[in-house]
């Protein structure tokens, strides 16, 4: 018989012999260049505050008691969920704890066996998750690349999904998605878009910006991103949420979120319609950084195209991530070495993460930095 003991061993050690250990850090005192809070909702004492009297204005229990279709559900959680439908422009949604339980619970409860379900070779790990418990028929299809998907929508069986970022978590870029749109009409296919960092920079996303909401199947949004808390939610038909509300495992068998955390989003969720300035003063840190930065034209570094908050650099290597990643740290920066497996061996990464809060003096100081470092 294996031992576990050894299997466990051999797994970290593999992990540390290429570079690619993780390890959990606590909170620094660096400059935040790393976080998802991009329009410094987590941070707001005036946030705080609202939600402070949001608490005292609607007394519950701290803690939930249970799952909702027991003994969890509050009219508070409803209305709430009436209310981010209105605001997002779609009929109905349905909240779930996490980012991570949406997409779960999505994707492994709507594709049955026979289905087919299509996603972009670059999809949250979150929605893989889902699609390999759904048993349905999986392909990808190269990043962005219409010619690839049309291709994988010739070989659909059964109903067929195709889901998709409206901003990619580790690229930063936006696909053509009315072309995606379109494609997927053509095919008689369903369009599912996880807004989750698009959401902030973009007010209430693309989707609706675009003026696409009446034509997606699904879309997923999460509070933990540039709403600065907690939780998601999968927006939709009414008929989506009562058949997730019979079917999503992920929704049935969990906790009902606890007040506080509905609190928090309501109060964010509020304060996004009226954010017209830290939206502004995030495009404008975006474009600073975009401006400043200067790779080196002999060397195979390159800045990935993002109009986003999120803005990569490619190092080609776990170590050369890790060492960049390091010297800036050293000189007071927060930012991160995304290291393969997280993303493709070669495609290891710096990933920026710009905020409305960064100062102008912040965002060209590290910029300058970098452009010193990798044109040694």
């Amino acid at each position: 018989m294996i031992s576990a003991k050894n299997f466990i061993k051999n797994r970290l050690a593999e992990r540390q012999q290429v570079g690619s250990y993780r390890t959990l850090k606590p909170e620094n005192t660096l400059i935040d260049f790393c976080s998802n809070d991009y329009l410094g909702f987590a941070r707001s004492s005036t946030l705080k505050n609202k939600i402070n009297e949001e608490l005292n204005n609607h007394p519950n229990l701290t803690g939930s008691t249970g799952s909702r279709l027991i003994s969890g559900n509050l009219v508070y959680t409803e209305t709430l969920e009436q209310e981010i439908a209105i605001l997002f422009k779609a009929e109905a949604g349905l909240l779930f704890n996490s980012g991570y339980d949406a997409n779960v619970g999505l994707l492994s409860a709507l594709p049955q066996r026979g289905d087919t379900v299509i996603t972009d070779e670059l999809i949250h790990a979150s929605i893989i998750d889902g699609v390999r418990l759904s048993h349905a028929n999986r392909y990808t299809f190269k990043h962005n690349d219409l010619i690839s998907l049309e291709s994988k929508l010739l070989h659909a069986k059964g109903i067929c999904y195709v889901v998709i970022e409206s901003i990619y978590s580790m690229d930063g870029d936006t696909p053509a998605l009315i072309k995606i749109l379109e494609l997927t009409e053509k095919y008689g296919a369903n369009l599912i878009v996880d807004e989750a960092h698009a959401v902030g920079l973009h007010r209430t996303g693309i989707i609706t910006k675009s003026g696409l909401q009446e034509r997606i199947f699904a879309r997923v949004v999460t509070f933990g991103k540039a709403l600065g808390y907690h939780g998601a939610i999968v927006l939709g038909s009414d008929m989506l949420r009562q058949y997730l509300i019979n079917f999503a495992r992920s929704f049935i068998y969990t906790t009902a979120a606890p007040f506080h955390q509905l609190a928090c989003i309501r109060v964010a969720c509020n304060e996004l319609s009226h954010a017209d300035n830290q939206i502004n003063t995030l495009r404008e840190r975006i474009s600073l950084f975009k401006q400043n930065i200067k790779l080196p034209a002999t060397v195979t570094y390159r800045l990935i195209d993002s109009n986003s908050s999120i803005q990569c650099i490619l190092l080609n290597s776990n170590q050369k991530a890790i060492e960049v990643a390091k010297h800036l740290q050293d000189r007071g920066f927060d930012i991160r070495a995304i290291l393969s497996p997280t993303v493709a061996l070669g495609s290891e990464r710096l990933r920026i993460c710009l905020h409305a809060f960064n100062t102008e003096a912040e965002v060209s100081l590290l910029a300058n930095e970098i452009n010193n470092l990798l044109n040694e």
